[in-house]
């Protein structure tokens, strides 16, 4: 009966832990997607490395939602675990379908937008598992939290401009002729501008838990 009743209190540090795990593959996820857009014949392995974490990812994030399930008592709202996971897993995920989409137009060129973009996730990644690995904590750390996520806002940004400034040299270079390349083009800039705002997401979640129990 005792083993059944502290099978039901509250673990906090396997959740944050747990966090922690999933965090670690955005890093992963986005440091391969900045690799993949360094171009030539190595594109199709890093695009592999982004599938694997993504599935590293998907393991973390049941094993979590299973937490939830049969925990007593959790760190914070179990809706806001879920919101928080869900948009770990939603970041990893949008990497993966960039690599989907660049291997489906089998790119192994890209421009230096497209570069910059990626530099802008790995930022964004970086950002992320920090504020994350404050959580445990977050009375003593809520400003530092509050500047990360401010932060991966301001990125968001910066990630549109990178948008709109590749989609305009996207269109200066094809607009007479290669009509695919600009196709092709704008939807990988579509899926790297989504890769940051899924950051913003995770940022946004973040929030609302320090909204909720600071």
């Amino acid at each position: 009966m005792l083993s059944w009743f502290q099978a039901l209190l509250p673990k906090e540090d396997n959740f944050f832990r747990l966090f922690d795990a999933h965090a670690a593959t955005l890093i992963k996820g986005a440091e391969a997607l900045r690799n993949v857009l360094d171009g030539g014949d190595e594109v199709p392995r890093w695009c592999q490395r982004i599938v694997d974490h993504e599935h590293e990812a998907d393991a973390v994030a049941r094993e979590v939602l299973f937490a939830v399930r049969r925990s007593f008592i959790t760190p914070f709202d179990r809706s806001d675990i879920r919101g928080l996971t869900n948009s770990l897993d939603d970041s990893i995920d949008q990497m993966q379908k960039t690599a989907k989409v660049i291997m489906l137009y089998e790119m192994r060129d890209f421009a230096p937008h497209m570069r910059q973009l990626g530099d802008v996730a790995v930022e964004a990644a970086l950002l992320t598992v920090e504020a994350v690995s404050l959580l445990p904590d977050m009375r003593k750390h809520h400003g530092r939290l509050n500047e990360l996520t401010e932060k991966i806002a301001r990125l968001e940004s910066d990630s549109d401009t990178l948008y709109d400034h590749g989609m305009k040299a996207l269109y200066e270079e094809h607009k007479a002729g290669n009509a695919m390349a600009f196709i092709t083009g704008a939807e990988v800039y579509d899926h790297l501008e989504k890769v940051v705002d899924r950051f913003e997401d995770v940022a946004n979640r973040i929030n609302g838990v320090l909204v909720e129990h600071l």
